[in-house]
């Protein structure tokens, strides 16, 4: 669920489109610690509904492996370890790909000095910010990233952070988070207005969005705020296209018992399975909100953007790589997000 999982899902699928046969070691709490399940993913529910199925042609060379976490990180890396040792043992793997510093690219850069084999860490963003600064495992950052073969990052603003951090010029691969173009497209003639009632929102109701999982790191005080002061212009929502992270919910509380006619506001859809419906939820929204505190290259502002809609987000990580002021869309300072609510009324005014 999230960004990181459609990216590693969308990076495997393109390395079989190159001949490679892939194995994904995913880690769960939906088995038994310890508890390996391997398949095939065809009948998956990424796959299913796939706008061009030509995209998945190569699905036989894909396969999927989960596997039950420990109660702590540490004994799941050691039972880990174990797992890809049985795994290279009948595979024999060539090479390893870490997607997300820790625990996958460490994870993949100790399999692979290990097997003997090269390694890529593919660092996504929030992932260097939370290692670098206490309390984060600043060590452990250091080591995954001085000993992996190839280090690949999905900004311009990450690699030069990857870069200061090494402290000498290492060139990082830049690849960019993408959008299909087929699912995230502007609305057609309909308005979508049965999907509007089935969510109750009002035909005269402004929709400000968020995609993805709505949390600290994500700005949650400011879209708050922001949807409190666009009360203002006129009766305004906020769509929450994900879910809210659980420790956040005391958060929500507080702002329901201060504002309870404003919290009423807020539509929160739960984890979508299909891109289609993401797609179709975007395209209910006047506004789409991405007040990161730090981020590396959001799929949300690029999938509202296809969409169409109007984002106003913060200036951080890769975000201006994506947006230009004024023409693409909407930027604030991440130091200045307290400004976030005046400029979503001003949008709103145009």
């Amino acid at each position: 669920i999230g960004g990181v999982a459609r990216s590693s899902f969308r990076t495997a699928v393109a390395l079989t489109h190159l001949g490679w046969d892939v194995h994904v070691l995913a880690w769960t709490k939906s088995l038994s610690p310890g508890v390996l399940e391997s398949s095939h993913p065809e009948q998956h529910p990424p796959f299913q509904g796939a706008s061009d199925p030509r995209s998945y042609a190569d699905m036989n060379r894909l396969t999927l492996h989960r596997l039950g976490l420990f109660s702590n990180m540490d004994l799941s890396m050691q039972h880990t370890s174990n797992v890809l040792e049985w795994l290279h043992n009948s595979t024999a793997y060539a090479a390893t790909w870490g997607h997300y510093v820790y625990p996958a690219g460490y994870m993949a850069v100790v399999f692979a000095e290990t097997a003997g084999i090269p390694s890529t860490v593919s660092a996504r963003g929030n992932d260097i910010d939370r290692l670098m600064f206490p309390p984060g495992d600043f060590a452990r950052l250091m080591w995954t990233l001085q000993r992996a073969t190839t280090v690949s990052c999905v900004s311009k603003e990450l690699a030069g952070k990857i870069e200061m951090l090494l402290g000498k010029r290492i060139d990082p691969v830049v690849v960019s988070n993408v959008v299909d173009p087929e699912t995230f497209l502007p609305e057609g003639s309909g308005t979508q207005l049965a999907l509007r009632e089935t969510l109750g929102i009002g035909r005269d109701e402004h929709v400000l969005g968020f995609c993805g999982e709505l949390r600290h790191k994500k700005g949650l005080p400011f879209i708050l705020a922001a949807l409190r002061e666009s009360q203002r212009v006129g009766p305004t929502c906020l769509l929450v296209i994900g879910a809210v992270r659980p420790r956040e919910q005391a958060q929500l509380a507080t702002f329901a018992v201060e504002f309870p006619e404003i919290a009423k506001r807020i539509v929160v859809t739960g984890h979508l399975e299909r891109q289609s419906d993401v797609a179709r939820h975007f395209q209910l929204c006047d506004v789409v909100l991405q007040p990161s505190l730090w981020d590396g290259l959001p799929n949300a502002v690029l999938e509202a953007m296809a969409c169409g809609r109007i984002v106003v987000a913060s200036d951080a990580g890769g975000i201006p790589e994506a947006i230009v002021h004024g023409k693409t869309g909407f930027l604030i300072p991440k130091a200045l997000l307290n400004n976030l609510g005046k400029a979503v009324q001003d949008v709103l005014c145009m």
